[in-house]
């Protein structure tokens, strides 16, 4: 009977509310990005050269440190979270495949016909351009930067993409503009990330972000 008792006692116990998992996976994708964009834009690297570097940010920090926090987006019931993060975690896993010779993707492509690597990686640019262009439709409501973060990464899909459809010379000018724009993307979404940490119980320092709850209201 005692253990009854301590288990309805337990019941009643309040749970400790969950932590905003946003920042974290604002985090992951914000690095990642930042320095593979750098590498694109041919920021003290040339463009277009190895970036083998980003990969184990790409495997952990971007791929998996940002799949648990849309897993943890799911639990305090936030859906587009919950969608980003997990959708974007999955992206860095699926870019760092590409980048291991173990999963053969590269190699597959060695005896296909001219560009069809590059036009294989301009179609998977392209889907991730489409999907991110949906994802921005759904920040109209949200705060200015979080909807300017999602629109100049549409941006950075597309001209990344072209590149490789248009089947460019590394270096290529597009590239580097895909590079500046996700360099871009990549501060928007730290700055975002700042504004939910920075709270009253961390810092006196706040962060404007620009609601547009009302924004379109009648």
């Amino acid at each position: 009977m005692s253990q009854v008792g301590d288990l309805k006692h337990a019941s009643h116990v309040p749970s400790t509310p969950a932590a905003n998992p946003g920042p974290l996976g604002l985090s992951a994708f914000a690095l990642t990005t930042f320095v593979l964009s750098c590498f694109n834009m041919g920021a003290g690297v040339p463009s277009g050269g190895p970036v083998q570097v980003v990969l184990g940010l790409a495997l952990f920090y971007g791929g998996l440190a940002q799949i648990l926090a849309g897993m943890w987006e799911f639990k305090v019931g936030n859906n587009f979270g919950a969608t980003a993060f997990t959708s974007y975690g999955a992206f860095w896993l699926a870019y760092a495949v590409i980048l291991i010779p173990g999963f053969g993707v590269v190699a597959g492509y060695a005896n296909a016909p001219d560009h069809t690597l590059d036009n294989a990686l301009g179609i998977f640019l392209l889907a991730w351009g489409i999907f991110t262009f949906i994802m921005w439709i759904a920040t109209f409501r949200s705060t200015v930067t979080m909807s300017s973060m999602f629109f100049i990464l549409v941006l950075t899909f597309f001209f990344l993409s072209s590149a490789h459809l248009a089947h460019l010379p590394a270096g290529n000018i597009v590239t580097r503009i895909g590079g500046g724009l996700g360099l871009i993307t990549a501060l928007l979404a730290w700055y975002n990330a700042a504004s939910g940490l920075y709270n009253s119980t961390s810092t006196f320092v706040r962060l404007p972000t620009g609601s547009l709850a009302h924004a379109h209201s009648e």
